[in-house]
């Protein structure tokens, strides 16, 4: 799990906390200090030339700023990558084309692409870009297809997972055509702390398999399937519409979006046993 923010702090900013720790100025007056300067929320913020990069965001939200790549020029997301490794943050790009994935490679060293999901992530150093296993970890997400044709999405989800350093375990083609399939799943299932589910045609699988798990689904639209379907507006609203209590749906074709929103529960579980064991130990 990334941590909180590797942005080192301004010697301005150090130096007010140093003047309240040593009682030269009292809190009031270093928050009167601080939000009278550039050491508030603007500090995080770096301008390149056509974008504003939030760079306060994993400090803020626990996870730092995704580039969408589509429609962005690669000199562009060159800089925007440039100001993110800059201050530590590892970063992900989604919806980026073999092309310009090519290009930004040959800029910068770690890297790791993935065509299907046509997500691109860079590396700060030499850490490890390698989706992380569920062996020996406590804590991950399991992401779902109904069928091969939704692997695209469901990659990027798993893509997005390994970019917050959530272990996660795909599980393929257990749609309901098949529902052995999905009830031979299901012990596997029930030990993941969130379940992404990515299901085109009539989008059931999500429902089908909530009802065997005490977990949180994400379900994912995809669009993949008949006329009937709809482009993917077909199972968007069947999964809106679903009985089971704890499905909750994002946008058609969105493996980001179901991915993190996984990735976030996984991690504030993992935050929570952390801060159990620390309790314990003390």
């Amino acid at each position: 799990m990334n941590p909180p923010s590797n942005q080192p702090p301004s010697p301005a900013l150090l130096q007010i906390l140093q003047d309240v720790a040593s009682g030269q100025t009292n809190v009031e007056a270093a928050v009167e200090s601080i939000q009278a300067s550039s050491l508030g929320a603007s500090a995080d913020m770096q301008t390149v030339p056509g974008a504003t990069v939030d760079l306060g965001r994993q400090a803020r939200c626990g996870f730092g700023e995704v580039i969408y790549g589509e429609g962005k020029s690669t000199d562009l997301m060159t800089q925007i990558v440039q100001t993110q490794i800059a201050v530590g943050q590892a970063c992900l790009i989604t919806r980026i084309d073999a092309t310009a994935a090519a290009q930004l490679r040959r800029v910068f060293e770690n890297t790791r692409y993935n065509p299907s999901a046509r997500t691109l992530r860079i590396g700060c150093g030499d850490e490890s870009l390698e989706p992380i296993g569920v062996e020996g970890q406590s804590t991950h997400v399991a992401v779902v297809t109904a069928g091969s044709t939704d692997a695209h999405v469901a990659d990027e989800a798993a893509e997005t997972l390994a970019w917050m350093g959530i272990a996660c375990e795909r599980i393929d083609d257990i749609g309901v055509a098949g529902p052995q399939r999905l009830l031979a799943a299901v012990p596997r299932l029930r030990s993941a702390a969130a379940i992404v589910v990515v299901a085109g045609m009539e989008g059931a699988l999500p429902a089908a398999l909530a009802g065997h798990v005490a977990t949180p689904v994400i379900a994912v639209p995809a669009s993949t399937g008949y006329g009937a379907h709809f482009a993917g507006l077909t199972p968007l609203m069947g999964m809106l519409t679903s009985c089971a209590a704890n499905v909750a749906v994002v946008n058609i074709d969105a493996g980001f979006k179901g991915g993190y929103m996984a990735g976030l529960i996984a991690s504030g579980i993992a935050s929570a046993k952390a801060g159990a064991a620390s309790s314990e130990d003390a």
